[in-house]
């Protein structure tokens, strides 16, 4: 369901069940500014592959810190028809282009509010800007739920050509003597299969590539960033883009250690993209479990996790990755599931993904591997990997697309659910009222730890307030405990959670219940802690133990920090504190002398590459903090 489809109570509830997100902004008429209101207008405007965003006006944030207070209140706005006349004017006059919002006034608890829908501006339109300011200065970008002035970088990125991707941009020093003949060979080979009759396959190599898109527009002899990347030697792409690699990483248990040394081991592969799937594939595949049983007809039948679905996986993030960022695709494999993280976040909005049609970022690449047909073109793709997990009894995959930290997740549980010891394992919880999404989410959260409303809209295919209603439930039951408050909301096990897949609790009350309501007593003790995942060869030491002492050099580079000192300076240590121990934003404010912003806007361009986030399942984890990818004095 699109933002704008919500009603204005439907929005007003989510603002008290989420705060405010990346498409959803509340204001005030008596706290917020014409100019603020307006730099909200100007974000979503520009914001690339998020389709707008809606701004709620008449919902003030509570002052109220009380835990059970709503977030929000309804304040309303007393002339909702001059509100409205104020808007469009301000709209079409302040911008260096009119800007025309869908605005309607609609009753929230009685009170008169207005949703104000502001659509994203064509590519060719952007950036959007204040007159008065011109730029960069005067243009915004929507990050996380905050609205930013944009970078110099990022008015290259909203005045790029809609026919132009990264993956067109011509390489220097690059020639056809580059081209790997076995990554050629190989596309004819599984062109031909697809269509034999296709008429690319009757030209030669420079033809072929022409043809495929894959040249310098202006110099035929020399290749550009997808004809590297699709059809270059393995040699040809360390020396142009060395960081165009796929690291598998095996992790022994379900989480991450404090030695990496002992916990993992990791295999780079590097190579043509068309070559790389496959490899990795393969890779991954081996290493995996394989079962099968009998069926009454005397058939074998895998139990292991289909490969089509890892195939898929593993193409959507070489096919949809930023490659401009430089970050290796990793694949981790841990006992209980695999997760495949690449750069850059889903051009599609999340709400979305799933739904027909694709959004693309390379339009080199992914045509090449749809006519080989690897890939879909139709955005089904996490429509397949779901319908195959579900037809395999198993966990539909889990995603999570990371707008500030650029990156995108895919997560696949590798086990069976529903199986023969997880019913016996959910008979315990028979004196609730469940339904199967609400099993598949105890199941889940029996092996991952930690749940919120973004996993389970993606088990269940829900929108945000029945996935709230049915997690609510839940918690009013006793099998949830809601940890956060607002956007940072999720839930471990609560009282009568089991903390062990065989480990049995005391049994329920006999009685069926309504949502929202419990007869359930809850003077049961403290739930275990929950596990969480700690990724990409960090430790997850408890925050509690933060009052170690620094080393002595790090002290003294930190005391000798100027305000004046270059980033790379501040990354650099920042990175070295995080290496010592987990470091929250507030941990590296104090030691970096930074300002809040400065600090989650360089920790989040870190993320992936040399920090990750210590509970990565819940990004908004009230204990959130950062880790290094590799320890100090390794």
């Amino acid at each position: 369901m699109r933002i704008e489809e919500y009603t204005a109570q439907e929005l007003f509830e989510l603002l008290n069940e989420l705060d405010e997100t990346d498409s959803l902004e509340a204001k005030s008429l008596h706290e917020d500014s014409t100019r603020s209101i307006m730099e909200s207008v100007c974000a979503f405007s520009n914001e690339p592959g998020m389709g707008g965003g809606v701004i709620l006006l008449g919902a003030r944030e509570s002052k109220d810190v009380d835990r059970d207070a709503p977030l929000y209140v309804a304040e309303g706005v007393d002339d909702p028809d001059k509100a409205q006349l104020d808007i469009s004017t301000q709209c079409a006059s302040m911008f260096n282009i009119p800007v025309r919002p869908r605005i309607s006034v609609e009753k929230v608890c009685g009170r008169p509010m207005l949703k104000i829908f502001v659509p994203e501006l064509p590519t060719g339109r952007k950036p959007l800007y204040f007159k008065r300011d011109g730029l960069p200065s005067g243009a915004f970008r929507r990050v996380g739920s905050s609205d930013q002035h944009c970078t110099a970088d990022d008015i290259g990125e909203l005045l790029r050509s809609e026919d132009e991707s990264y993956d067109e941009k011509p390489m220097r020093g690059v020639a056809l003597a580059d081209i790997d003949e076995a990554a050629v060979s190989l596309y004819r080979k599984l062109r031909s299969d697809v269509n034999p009759m296709a008429e690319e396959l009757k030209y030669d190599t420079p033809e072929l590539l022409e043809s495929l898109g894959c040249l310098d527009k202006d110099d035929k002899n020399r290749l550009n960033v997808g004809g590297l990347l699709l059809f270059g030697s393995a040699k040809a792409l360390r020396r142009a883009m060395p960081t165009v690699r796929v690291d598998y990483i095996r992790v022994q248990g379900n989480e991450w250690v404090a030695n990496p040394d002992e916990s993992f081991r990791s295999v780079d592969m590097r190579g043509s993209l068309l070559m790389l799937a496959f490899r990795v594939v393969e890779a991954v595949n081996a290493d995996l479990p394989k079962g099968f049983l009998l069926s009454d007809e005397i058939q074998a039948k895998s139990t292991g996790l289909p490969v089509k679905v890892l195939r898929e996986a593993v193409v959507n993030a070489l096919m949809h990755a930023d490659y401009r960022v430089g970050r290796p695709l990793q694949v981790i494999r841990y006992d209980n599931r695999i997760e495949i993280i690449n750069a850059g976040y889903s051009l599609k909005p999340e709400n979305d993904l799933g739904s027909p049609g694709s959004v693309i970022r390379n339009k080199i690449i992914a045509p090449v591997f749809h006519d080989t047909n690897l890939a879909e073109m139709k955005g089904s793709g996490i429509r397949r990997m779901r319908r195959l997990m579900s037809e395999a009894q198993m966990s539909v995959p889990t995603y999570e697309s990371d707008r500030i930290g650029n990156s995108f997740t895919m997560r696949l549980l590798l086990h069976h659910f529903l199986g023969e010891d997880d019913l016996a394992w959910l008979a315990q919880f028979k004196g609730v009222s469940l339904d199967d999404d609400q099993r598949n989410i105890l199941v889940f959260l029996r092996e991952v730890g930690a749940v919120d409303n973004r996993v389970y809209r993606q088990f269940a295919g829900c929108d945000t307030l029945k996935a709230s209603a049915k997690l609510s439930m839940m918690r009013d039951a006793g099998l949830l405990e809601m940890k956060g408050r607002g956007k940072a909301t999720y839930y471990v096990p609560g009282d009568r959670f089991p903390a062990a897949k065989h480990e049995t609790t005391a049994p329920l009350a006999q009685t069926t219940l309504p949502q929202g309501q419990t007869t359930l007593p809850q003077d049961q003790t403290t739930p275990p802690q929950a596990q969480t995942t700690a990724p990409q060869g960090q430790t997850t030491a408890p925050l509690a133990q933060t009052t170690a002492p620094l080393p002595k050099d790090l002290v003294s580079d930190l005391a000798a920090l100027g305000r004046k000192a270059p980033r790379e300076r501040v990354v650099e240590l920042m990175v070295r504190l995080c290496s010592c121990r987990a470091m929250t934003k507030d941990d590296l404010v104090k030691y970096l002398k930074r300002s809040d912003a400065t600090v989650k806007h360089i920790a989040a361009s870190l993320v992936g590459t040399r920090l990750s986030y210590l509970y990565p399942e819940v990004i908004h984890h009230p204990n959130q903090a950062y880790v290094a990818l590799e320890s100090e004095g390794e």
